[in-house]
């Protein structure tokens, strides 16, 4: 990717040195294993913060010493506020012509632990959105992980979990999100998970939508940089995390979606630049 000169976003709240003071009702130890072990079997733990939260509350408190960055995490810093300022152009433009003012994400940086709106979380659960606070939340150890342990080197890789979690915040302001979340509380478990497969599959091809904007409009992506995307959409699909996991795949838990179906809509997005293209809870067929 190209970032040289490119405007950097002044939504990032960095909170990397803050450390946690329990002061009331939170998350336990245990619920942080809990939560932990459901990451890695690739299964979504946001809707389980509340069933973990049992412990005195988690506040975050300034360190007496400001957070030391290294150069890698600076220019890791520097990537992701220019993916993310590309993607309030990208839905910026976009979402008004669908009758929707686009409200620009927070996107916060956090190191080991991180009090959300939506609960208290850890780095091993990964990046993730938080809709009652429109903010993405990001430990940028996430990056090494997603290239040492999933096998998806590259910025472009990086930029694509930014541009899913942006996604996911694109769905809250259509007013997805809330009609899935009323349609789980109604479902099954089984059927739960597959509404929550097609939510992190459009989530995925929204990200698509935005590369093929960044490509066509402001010349953002090089060569093999929609290759680095494709390996990382393959690299968390529930089935290659659930045999990483536990050694078997078990389809009725999945919650993001296969490797295949993660490239396919992540490919579609891309291909056809187009919030219809991105229509997963229409099609019999992901």
């Amino acid at each position: 990717m190209d970032i040289r000169g490119r405007r950097q976003s002044s939504n990032i709240e960095d909170r990397r040195g803050m450390r946690p003071v329990r002061t009331g009702v939170g998350i336990s130890i245990g619920g942080l294993l809990f939560l932990g072990v459901l990451t890695l079997l690739g299964i979504n733990p946001l809707p389980f913060l509340g069933l973990a939260t049992q412990a005195p509350e988690v506040q975050m408190q300034e360190s007496a010493e400001p957070y030391q960055e290294s150069a890698q995490e600076a220019t890791l810093r520097e990537l992701t506020a220019v993916v993310l300022a590309d993607t309030e152009e990208t839905w910026g433009t976009i979402l008004p012509k669908y009758g929707v003012n686009y409200v620009e994400p927070r996107l916060v940086l956090f190191d080991g632990l991180v009090q959300s709106a939506c609960g208290t979380a850890e780095s091993a659960m990964g990046p993730f959105y938080c809709p009652k606070d429109q903010k993405i939340y990001l430990d940028m150890s996430f990056y090494v992980d997603l290239s040492q342990r999933f096998g998806a080197p590259g910025d472009f890789a990086q930029a694509y979990v930014i541009a899913h979690e942006v996604g996911h915040h694109v769905q809250n302001l259509l007013g997805i999100a809330q009609k899935l979340r009323a349609a789980q509380e109604q479902a099954s478990k089984v059927e739960a998970n597959a509404l929550s497969v097609r939510m992190e599959l459009q989530a995925d091809c929204l990200a698509g939508v935005w590369a093929r904007n960044a490509a066509q409009s402001r010349q953002l992506l090089e060569s093999g940089d929609v290759e680095e995307g494709l390996r990382a959409a393959s690299a968390i699909g529930d089935d290659r995390l659930q045999k990483m996991s536990q050694g078997r795949v078990v389809p009725d838990a999945f919650t993001h979606g296969s490797s295949e179906q993660r490239v396919r809509w992540f490919r579609r997005g891309l291909e056809a630049g187009t919030l219809e293209a991105c229509d997963t809870f229409s099609t019999p067929q992901l």
